[in-house]
């Protein structure tokens, strides 16, 4: 039976002045966590708030352990890329 996970990470990015300054960091975060670990990502939340996002990043796999693998890494890579603009994250799971 196939396992889907699903990601959840909450930004608050004090630099933003626009919302041109968000979407331009927002983008260059979901297109690099979807280069790099093959996840689907979307932002869910809050797209009209200058400082403020809720991405969503959803593995499917036939393991639990290997989506456990994938969101771990998708979310080391989005605390590295985001810095202190990543403010929560937790993780839900369908099976």
């Amino acid at each position: 039976m196939a396992v889907v996970g699903v990601l959840t990470l909450e930004l608050h990015i004090e630099g933003a002045h626009s919302l041109k300054d968000k979407r331009h960091l927002v983008k260059g975060l979901k297109d690099r966590l979807r280069s790099r670990h093959n996840v689907a990502v979307a932002e869910t939340d809050f797209q009209d708030a200058w400082q403020r996002s809720r991405l969503m990043a959803v593995t499917v796999s036939g393991e639990r352990r290997r989506a456990e693998q994938v969101l771990q890494a998708v979310e080391r890579d989005a605390a590295h890329i985001a810095g202190g603009a990543l403010v929560g994250a937790w993780t839900e799971w369908i099976e």
